[in-house]
């Protein structure tokens, strides 16, 4: 990046470490895919951290395991509106959903029994499943976002099971390797920061413990580097390789729940945390285990997302910190749009485009280059989405008030379209076109002062 971006970058990172006291702290800015910018404070054995040192990453541990069930689900191995005992039987909270466990709405309780499992050696499914009595279920499934660290080391033992293996090897094959992220480990390797509580009232540091978390490991055990979690942060914003489609990582990015009240600043997709600030709606995930705060966030509009880690427990805002990070970066170095240039489209769907009213109100129609409709208000306010072909003279909505919802077109013996049908609603070519099938009827003696 330029360097002026690049100063007022570093002067953000470099003052987080000093406010936040954190022994070290390394931070990138992701765009377009790539690392654009990547800078660090503090030291990791004496010398600053650099791209491929590894830190703890926590619940960001929670997203990738939450693409490997979205993989099950895409290969019809599971239907998100599954009960868990249909995979995973003789819990005390099997009626849960598979979706419920991923956007935690399941109800189930945030923490497993006994000792705090991040500063704890962990156990067997076994002995986490039978701790779980219906006393851990807080609240009614669906009724609100209470977030489950308990509910994601189920969502491990899911996969194990349809995997027919551990959801950490699951989780290395097919999304770790594909990735490219061969530094993301369940312990660390090479070199890695240590993570240590900072005393509040004195410049002295007190190392963390970092155990194996058993079977809650897949809320909160992966170690990873700068140069890894920016490949994921660039799979969050939509680049996805072969490893989920561009439609499920856009249904992983939907708004399931909220979790702050009336503002939704701040919700929750499956597997994702979804962060509203500064007029950007931003996808990704934060992680804290004892010693370490993480934070990976990517704007899928600009493409432009931040990666940061701090081997500390408290004291530096991770989050303010990675989104201050992205909005830097789009401020100093705006991205440019794509140039315009015309399109190879289907030129039968020519007919289709133009003016189409629903009643008195008027809408354009437009084919877009990837062959899809765009249906717009003329005024600009109202209900709009685009459309997926199926095929047919028959679209799928993909946007709002539409989405999911058909849109047919009816044509004239001679092929000529006369009306467009979506959900029942009649679009004609002129305002209550009587020789459509508006439904009701339009009124014989038309229009009139």
């Amino acid at each position: 990046m330029l360097p002026t971006t690049e100063l007022v970058l570093l002067r953000r990172i470099a003052t987080e470490q000093v406010s936040g006291r954190a022994p070290s702290l390394a931070a990138a800015v992701v765009r377009d895919g790539e690392i654009v910018w990547s800078g660090a404070r503090g030291t990791v054995d004496g010398t600053p951290p650099d791209n491929a040192t590894q830190y703890r990453i926590g619940s960001i541990t929670k997203s990738l395991v939450a693409t490997v069930v979205l993989r099950l689900r895409d290969e019809g191995r599971l239907d998100l509106a599954d009960p868990l005992d249909k995979h995973v039987p003789g819990t005390s909270f099997g009626g849960s959903t598979i979706a419920q466990l991923l956007s935690h709405t399941s109800g189930l309780t945030s923490e497993s029994p006994g000792a705090w499992w991040e500063r704890s050696p962990g156990g067997t499914w076994t002995d986490l499943s039978a701790s779980l009595t219906a006393d851990e279920v807080k609240h009614r499934p669906g009724r609100r976002f209470h977030y489950s660290n308990v509910g994601y080391g189920t969502l491990g033992e899911l996969v194990a099971r349809l995997r027919g293996t551990s959801w950490l090897d699951a989780l290395r094959a097919e999304v770790l390797e594909p990735l490219g992220m061969t530094n993301t480990t369940s312990a660390p390797e090479g070199r890695h920061a240590r993570g240590c509580a900072v005393h509040p009232f004195a410049d002295v540091v007190l190392p963390e413990p970092a155990y194996d978390a058993g079977a809650m490991a897949p809320a909160g055990q992966l170690w990873s580097c700068l140069d890894d979690l920016a490949r994921f942060t660039a799979f969050v914003g939509g680049r996805t390789g072969d490893v989920l489609s561009q439609d499920t990582v856009a249904e992983m990015r939907e708004v399931a729940t909220i979790d702050d009240g009336d503002v939704w600043n701040a919700g929750y997709g499956l597997g994702l945390q979804l962060i509203r600030v500064n007029g950007k709606r931003l996808a990704g995930h934060t992680g804290s285990m004892p010693g370490f705060l993480a934070c990976t966030l990517i704007d899928p509009a600009t493409q432009t997302g931040a990666v940061a880690f701090a081997n500390t427990t408290s004291g530096v805002g991770i989050l303010s910190l990675v989104t201050d990070l992205i909005s830097i970066a789009d401020d100093y170095e705006p991205p440019l749009p794509a140039e315009w240039t015309p399109a190879d489209i289907d030129r039968s769907l020519l007919p289709l485009t133009g003016l189409w009213h629903w009643g008195p109100t008027p809408y354009h129609l437009r084919v877009l280059g990837n062959g899809w409709l765009d249906l717009v208000p003329a005024t600009g306010a109202g209900r709009a989405s685009r459309f997926r072909p199926l095929g047919d003279d028959r679209w799928l909505g993909l946007d709002g008030y539409y989405a999911g919802e058909t849109l047919v077109v009816g044509r004239a013996s001679d092929g000529t379209p006369t009306h467009l049908d979506l959900a029942t609603f009649v679009f004609t070519r002129t305002p209550y076109d009587p020789a459509a099938p508006v439904p009701g009827g339009v009124d014989e003696a038309g229009w009139r002062a």
